[in-house]
């Protein structure tokens, strides 16, 4: 079988290449997935670079996600079947064409659900899912806030919001992704500048929101803060403009605002089994009906990780790169 290695970090294109080894035989109470696809996601970008919260034990195979058929079973492995479709709930190692994992760490999904869509369920749809409880259930018809909403976990925000009833205002850099994010279900779009808590203010039934969700820093993340209601949270979750926060004394002390970051990784360490399992059965559910889509912009073999590399580096994409992991390229 074929995978992706890098034996050192730095440049994704320049240190990740295509290997070949022996298929993985599973033990004891572990099943072998033959992997269809895997998306590449800015955070297997930043783990093959060496800047993410998890660093690689190199030589590493990068992947946080992907999804798979199941093609073979270790002893004492029991409630998954030969071709059934399966996830890992772990990260880690998803771009090879087959993978061991413990069967508990497998979630079975719909046999009919769509591969390319389930290969993006573990990291979008469950970061929008924990951003959006940052303070607990939110309440319907309330409103919350984000910035780079043209972004695939942005999107999925906004799928989420409307899924729960609430309300959101959405951030764009480029005036032109505002035709996507409404497609997604998005209340209001406006352009990421100077002019936008005001424009904001003047929206039809449009009250302060309590949650706000950050991507950017920076400028950016100050406007989220403006717009915040007095005790409202800020989420970060990504540093796109790669500029630090900007909070005035006054808004923490007059406006009484908190601050918090959200690490997918950490956020499910912290949940018990029972109810990741809870959780991702529910976000699959959603990707099966349609409530939670994600687009794809290209489809890559193997033998074109380089191109499939670079092209997921590069910005205003219009979707996920995922990993053909079966075509013969």
């Amino acid at each position: 079988m074929r995978s992706v290695l890098f034996r050192e970090t730095g440049s994704p294109p320049s240190v990740s290449s295509v290997i070949s080894s022996p298929d993985p035989i599973p033990g004891p109470g572990e099943v072998r997935l033959r992997m269809r696809f895997a998306p590449i996601n800015p955070a297997d970008l930043n783990f093959i670079e060496g800047s993410y919260g998890r660093k690689p034990d190199l030589p590493a195979t990068p992947g946080m996600e992907g999804v798979g058929i199941v093609d073979a079973l270790g002893p004492d492995v029991s409630n998954i079947n030969p071709g059934d479709v399966a996830i890992p709930l772990g990260p880690g190692g998803t771009w090879a064409e087959t993978i061991v994992r413990p069967a508990a760490d497998l979630l079975v999904l719909p046999p009919d659900i769509d591969l390319q869509q389930a290969a993006m369920l573990r990291v979008n749809p469950a970061t929008a899912w924990g951003l959006l409880h940052s303070r607990g259930q939110p309440a319907k018809g309330s409103w919350i806030v984000q910035n780079a909403a043209s972004s695939a976990a942005a999107h999925c925000v906004i799928s989420l919001a409307r899924h729960l009833g609430l309300h959101s205002l959405n951030l764009v850099r480029r005036p032109e992704s505002a035709d996507a994010c409404l497609a997604a279900g998005a209340d209001f779009v406006l352009t990421d500048d100077a002019s936008a808590p005001a424009t904001a203010a003047a929206i039809p039934g449009f009250s302060p929101p309590s949650l706000a969700i950050n991507a950017v820093g920076g400028d950016s993340a100050l406007r989220l803060l403006n717009l915040l209601a007095p005790g409202g949270t800020m989420a970060t979750y990504g540093a796109m403009s790669r500029q630090p926060l900007k909070v005035p004394n006054g808004l923490l002390i007059f406006k009484d605002l908190h601050l918090n970051g959200f690490w997918l990784t950490r956020w499910l360490a912290q949940l018990p089994p029972t109810e990741v399992r809870s959780l991702y059965t529910n976000l699959a559910n959603l990707v099966l009906n349609g409530t939670i889509h994600q687009p794809v912009a290209a489809t890559y073999p193997l033998e074109n990780l380089h191109d499939a590399l670079v092209h997921a580096s590069t910005s205003a994409r219009g979707g996920k790169i995922l990993l053909d992991l079966q075509s013969p390229g």
